[in-house]
């Protein structure tokens, strides 16, 4: 495991003029997060405590304003019953079903402070939610109760997400520009990284245009589907990965949306496992332009990664959520705005 850090690009960008179906009807105020389920539904919580269930046509199926009217900052489908929705608001979390989502299957209140972000282990057996407190409330599903409680970050915990395949580890970050990779068995981080120390560390020598010189606060994490590697949005940076697959999405204030294929990095360090796995840090390459968004990706020992991305999209407003799903069959990426439509592009020829 390695951390991820700004993605530096230095040639010519690769810009495609891709046209968004726009999902409108369902909200009437910015929408925060996105979810889909197996079955091709699609989830979208905003401002207000508006939740709203889509069809995959982009149809409304159902609304709710959930009880007192926080923001629903967190959606979350099971897999198993892709009808079970939890949705985190406030300092709650509501477990509902799409088919009716007036009434409320069952509620939490396990969080102190107001929950950023929710994450289902595999088996479904532990539900992970992060919190402006920088707690992390680990909740068994089938006891009902909070069977740890990590307390780490000293800022607030703005995502976790449980690693793919090991239902006992995930990776949290937040405020405090640190990132973590905790074990449930140990209840405690088994590795960290300070953002903020890397940043110091590339600003030693003349400065130049393309420093990065905010704080890295990070504010989302994503993991690929390996389990092994992931990447984490620092400053307004927003990250996914596609399913099954090393290409990573981001966006952030800047309104712009762009694909990476980080394969390449990732398989020189499986290639030559030994000559990091020892490393206290890695050496991490500046952002190229303080205004655009910035993500995490691995870098090499002997200097910044330079990725060229895959696609640019010029989106046009500060983006909220990236979520990459399938669509009727075909692989797509919708993303969640400052408005109260959700924006669909097309991924399937990539």
């Amino acid at each position: 495991m390695w951390s991820l850090k700004a993605i530096c690009t230095f040639s010519v960008r690769v810009s495609q003029a891709i046209m968004a179906v726009k999902w409108t009807g369902g909200h009437s105020s910015s929408i925060l997060c996105l979810n889909a389920s197996k079955d091709g539904l699609v989830a979208s919580g905003a401002e207000g405590g508006d939740l709203v269930a889509w069809g995959e046509d982009g149809t409304p199926l159902g609304h709710v304003r959930l009880e007192g009217a926080n923001d629903v900052t967190s959606v979350l489908f099971s897999h198993s019953c892709p009808t079970t929705l939890y949705a985190s608001h406030g300092e709650i979390i509501s477990v509902l079903d799409v088919r009716s989502l007036k009434g409320l299957v069952d509620h939490f209140h396990v969080n102190e402070e107001e929950i950023n972000c929710l994450s289902l282990n595999e088996p479904e057996s532990l539900l992970a939610s992060a919190d402006d407190s920088g707690a992390i409330k680990i909740l068994d599903l089938e006891k009902k109760k909070v069977t740890r409680s990590l307390k780490r970050h000293s800022n607030i915990c703005s995502a976790v997400a449980f690693r793919p395949q090991r239902p006992q580890s995930l990776v949290s970050c937040g405020l405090d520009m640190q990132v973590m990779l905790w074990s449930l068995q140990k209840a405690r981080p088994v590795w960290i990284t300070n953002l903020q120390e890397d940043e110091t560390e590339e600003m030693e020598g003349p400065q130049s245009p393309g420093r990065l010189l905010n704080p890295a606060l990070a504010h989302s994490v994503s993991v690929a589907t390996c389990g092994n590697v992931f990447s984490c949005g620092a400053e307004d940076g927003k990250v996914c990965f596609v399913p099954e697959s090393y290409l990573l999405l981001t966006g952030g204030n800047d309104g712009k949306i762009r694909l990476w294929d980080v394969s390449s990095e990732i398989e020189k360090k499986q290639k030559s496992p030994a000559k990091h796995a020892h490393r206290k840090k890695a050496k991490r390459a500046a952002c190229p332009k303080q205004g655009e968004n910035s993500s995490a990706t691995a870098a090499d020992e002997e200097g910044p990664a330079r990725i060229v991305p895959k696609l640019d999209i010029e989106h046009g407003e500060k983006v909220n959520w990236l979520l990459s799903t399938k669509i009727k069959g075909h692989q797509s990426l919708l993303v969640a705005d400052q408005t109260s439509c959700v924006s669909v592009y097309p991924l399937n020829e990539l």
